[in-house]
């Protein structure tokens, strides 16, 4: 009995003291971060309290500045560290996140019953992932998660303010899903069938094809392109690449990433190569696919569904035109994916919405990678908030110093779609709408063009199409950038004061054709719009550069754009027509040298081979 009434004082007290504590701590809370909800999103209910979120906890990076000066030290042509990459252990070393970091925050996470055996961890260590209940989540986060539903009939759930104790403020950067509104869009315009295509293409189309397609040594632009339909024949011819043949395929690589769903359809690759590339065309079914957090991989047909949405429209394109560029260069096709897009009538929704992260994570987790990733998705820079931006931007730096180019869409609306030109700070000021993550000075951003004598910035009547351009409004202009970049914003005056941030970082830094595309999707012949077909092109192209200097014994261009700002721009065809219009202006103009609209222009494979080169002969 005396046992009894000591153990139950005992728990008594334990209980007193852990319920002390817990006011003490929630009384410690300060909010972290707050976003505003984009206007495309409503509010419409809780959300389920037992439904499962996986979090993800940026911890603060140690030494990420030394990383930063490390990747422009490796990426300058004119410092002697030049094509010096780090490995994933140097990377690693640089950003882990201190001893005492990760103390408190695995304090905090086991106050609140979170033991360190139901965490995983980035390489690094720099992001740490539990799966929780939202309730759960909602007591660690002093926030209250509800659902969220886009004007396309999707659903979301998000916590648009949360808090953390004031004390690991310094210590975290970001948590995410909360605030982030995020939507990895791919960047294309869908020109509807027109007079020829939509068509069933049969053996005898596809036979009758190919002797249309053969390449000669000295073809010309004229023969082999048409303004109506864009094919890889057209666009050997006109970047270059058309007499050269890959070296060290193997040791270079070229990727691709997909997300919401969207494939690589293996039957509709073979017969746009077969087609339109026929030595490619056994390509399309090895190349090689990685399947990221149940990414989508469907080989079979499209349900009725399936066709209405489009699925695979976007794979197909960027599948096509790589292989039909870069082959026999192996292609990588990452495909992230998760559950179903929540339905606020799920009982265990697993909220999986932030694609950029799960992707980056696990490349970082890979010791061998293309060298250049084509990445053709994005979303207005203001859905996202400025710490998970800057999170996010940061794992691309990582990649950088390892050697890796990603190459991003700068989006199909010009400066904005009409209509839609409003900030997401609750004042509903008018202003351009920069592009994520293609602000984000460690990546290379890829406007779009068309036509062939000249090229000039590309736009579509017929679906308001508009190659996108811009100015972060979250990062700050890049050293690389200010002798190319300062005086065009300096030649714009007054024009548009007030519409964008002339400190930004701005982008695309290149363009590439990106209009009407011939694309195989269920079998017939689309023509598809979007810097989502600029942005494969330009990666195969650079690809191919890449190829040439490991064939030379030296290492692939990496971060591109210290290099294509101090050297590689001479390399690059200028774009002096057309502008990025949008918000109802006329948009920044393409203009002599750098703008924001087309960067410094289309690569023109022998000069950009030859520039890459010739930056090793110091």
């Amino acid at each position: 009995m005396l046992l009894y009434q000591a153990t139950l004082v005992a728990f008594t007290a334990f209980s007193t003291l852990v319920h002390c504590s817990s006011v003490q701590s929630r009384a410690s809370y300060a909010v972290k971060d707050s976003h505003h909800v984009p206007r495309k999103w409503s509010r419409v209910g809780e959300a389920p309290p037992h439904g499962i979120v996986r979090l993800e906890i940026a911890l603060k990076q140690s030494r990420f500045d030394e990383l930063e000066r490390h990747l422009y030290e490796v990426s300058d042509p004119d410092h002697h560290r030049y094509g010096d990459h780090l490995s994933p252990e140097e990377v690693d070393d640089l950003v882990k996140p201190s001893e005492e970091t990760l103390s408190l925050v695995h304090a905090w996470l086991l106050g609140h019953g979170i033991g360190e055996d139901r965490l995983t961890y980035s390489t690094a260590k720099d992001w740490v992932k539990v799966s929780l209940p939202v309730s759960h989540v909602e007591r660690l986060l002093d926030t209250k998660y509800s659902v969220y539903k886009h004007e396309d009939g999707t659903h979301i759930v998000r916590a648009p303010t949360w808090s953390l104790p004031t004390h690991l403020h310094k210590h975290i950067d970001t948590i995410q899903p909360t605030n982030s509104f995020f939507r990895a869009a791919p960047r294309k315009s869908n020109v509807m069938p027109v007079e020829d295509t939509g068509k069933d293409m049969s053996a005898a189309q596809r036979a009758g094809a190919v002797s249309s397609v053969v390449p000669t040594s000295d073809i010309t632009v004229a023969q082999a392109c048409n303004v109506s339909a864009v094919t890889p024949l057209c666009l050997r011819t006109l970047y270059g690449t058309i007499n050269y043949t890959p070296k060290v395929p193997g040791k270079n690589k070229v990727g691709l990433t997909n997300y919401l769903n969207e494939a690589n359809n293996r039957s509709d690759v073979f017969l746009f190569l077969q087609k339109f590339r026929p030595e490619a065309a056994q390509a399309a079914f090895s190349f090689q696919i990685e399947i990221i957090n149940n990414g989508d991989n469907q080989q079979t047909p499209d349900n009725a569904t399936q066709l209405a949405e489009g699925k695979d429209l976007e794979g197909n394109l960027d599948a096509e035109t790589i292989l039909g560029i870069d082959y026999p260069t192996p292609l990588i096709a990452y495909n992230t994916g998760g559950s179903p897009p929540f339905k606020p009538d799920d009982n265990t929704p697993t909220d999986t919405n932030e694609p950029y992260l799960t992707w980056v994570q696990y490349v970082l987790a890979q010791r061998d990678l293309p060298q250049v990733i084509s990445t053709s998705y994005g979303d207005d820079e203001q859905t996202v908030p400025e710490s998970y931006a800057r999170s996010v931007c940061n794992q691309f730096a990582k990649l950088g110093a390892r050697g890796i180019s990603l190459l991003f869409a700068s989006g199909d609306d010009g400066v904005g779609s009409n209509g839609t030109c409003f900030t997401n700070d609750g004042k509903n000021t008018s202003t351009f709408l920069p592009s994520f993550p293609d602000g984000c000075p460690y990546v290379t951003s890829v406007g779009a063009t068309k036509n062939f004598n000249p090229e000039v910035v590309a736009f579509d009547p017929r679906n308001g199409f508009v190659s996108g351009g811009g100015f972060s409004n979250y990062f700050k202009r890049p050293a690389y950038q200010n002798a190319a970049v300062g005086p065009y914003v300096a030649s714009l005056g007054n024009q548009f004061t007030g519409l964008y941030n002339k400190q930004g970082r701005g982008y695309p830094d290149i363009a590439a054709q990106g209009q009407l595309f011939q694309t195989v999707w269920n079998g017939t012949i689309r023509r598809l719009d979007g810097t989502s077909a600029s942005t494969p092109a330009a990666s195969a192209v650079l690809s191919l550069v890449n190829d040439a200097l490991l064939a030379a014994g030296k290492k692939p261009l990496g971060f591109l754009n210290p290099w294509l700002y101090k050297r590689g721009y001479q390399a690059f065809t200028d774009i002096l027509s057309g502008s990025a219009t949008g918000c109802g202006t006329s948009g920044f103009p393409a203009v002599k040298g750098w703008d924001a609209v087309t960067g410094f222009g289309t690569p023109y494979f022998p000069k950009v081979k030859a520039a890459a080169l010739h930056s090793y002969k110091r």
